[in-house]
């Protein structure tokens, strides 16, 4: 049995611990609620562009550009979506193992045709070690989310595409879907599917901030209950005067719809690695909580044993005198 002095040691050990994981608790819930005001912001932008849409499609307009050009696949893009930093549960190993599953479906391709932006420190070191092409450092990109750089590299993706160097590049982060939920997705990026791409990532829940065993309740439950009914989409009335014409509206419209899917799928993983970081941190919060509950236990009764040792020596000696 260890010794007083050595369990007052872990006690004090484990105490400093549980005060670090509670800060970064704290911490990771404040960067939460800055994510998902960041998600809020964007959302104004993309139901009004989604309306838009949908009304061109309800018309009938030929949604097919270049952009949705299907051919055989012999040069592959990802961009893959990870975190800078740690202690944020299986975020990271999830993100990483999937993309080895990605390669490994095109390891006909050969590694040379293979190119990856890695948006997070934590993926541009597996592509490293994988040994396969970067498109560049974005790892900035996953601490403060900028709508410009990936407009830059929506664009670098679609002139590569209308060159042939890309035949497909695919998508991997992971989709806030609520404090408590965060689902790893892989989705097509090029060639584009205007009906399969409008709404398809609109169930978020950003009304809550925490995670909670009620919450978790809510989640189970509406996880089994139907889709949320899609607002039917009308042609345009016939007092709207599109110039030059609707298709080639449609057509500048479709790439502002590929830059906001990578800009939604960057703010998508950058909450989800808060909410994962948040959840893994109270984990072991609760972890220490229950250890020091053992562990002052333990103590207390060591020091009883201590106690009672002294005293049946006192005794003992009172008697033999």
């Amino acid at each position: 049995m260890p010794s007083l002095k050595e369990i007052k040691g872990r006690i004090a050990s484990v105490n400093s611990t549980r005060k670090i994981t509670s800060a970064m608790k704290m911490v990771a819930s404040s960067k939460l609620h800055h994510a998902q005001q960041m998600i809020e912001n964007m959302l104004p932008y993309e139901n009004m562009l989604e309306r838009i849409l949908r009304s061109f499609l309800a018309s009938e307009a030929d949604a097919h550009t270049v952009f949705s050009e299907v051919r055989p696949v012999k040069h592959v893009a990802f961009v893959v979506y990870s975190s800078n930093s740690s202690l944020c549960g299986g975020f990271n190993a999830n993100v990483t193992k999937m993309l080895h599953a990605a390669v490994e479906e095109y390891s006909a391709l050969g590694k040379e045709n293979i190119l990856v932006y890695p948006v997070g420190r934590k993926i541009a070191e597996q592509v490293q070690k994988m040994g396969l092409e970067s498109g560049g450092d974005f790892t900035e990109l996953a601490d403060k989310p900028n709508v410009a750089q990936c407009i830059d590299i929506a664009r670098e993706l679609g002139e590569k595409f209308l060159k042939g160097e890309i035949d497909r590049v695919e998508l991997i982060y992971h989709h806030f879907k609520s404090a408590g939920s965060q689902i790893l997705q892989r989705k097509t990026f090029l060639p584009i599917d205007v009906n399969e791409a409008i709404g398809q990532d609109n169930d978020r829940d950003l009304s809550h901030k925490t995670v909670t065993p009620e919450m978790q309740e809510y989640l189970r439950k509406n996880a089994k209950e139907e889709e949320k009914k899609k607002i039917e989409s009308k042609p345009l009335n016939d007092n709207f005067i599109v110039e030059p014409d609707m298709d080639t509206v449609l057509k500048t419209l479709i790439p502002k719809l590929a830059h906001l899917m990578l800009y939604t799928a960057l703010l998508d993983s950058n909450a989800s690695e808060h909410a994962a970081r948040m959840v893994a941190m109270q984990t072991a919060t609760d972890n220490a909580d229950e250890l020091l509950r053992v562990l002052n236990l333990q103590y207390n009764k060591s020091r009883q044993q201590a106690i009672t040792n002294e005293l049946l020596d006192i005794v003992g000696g009172s008697v033999n005198n």
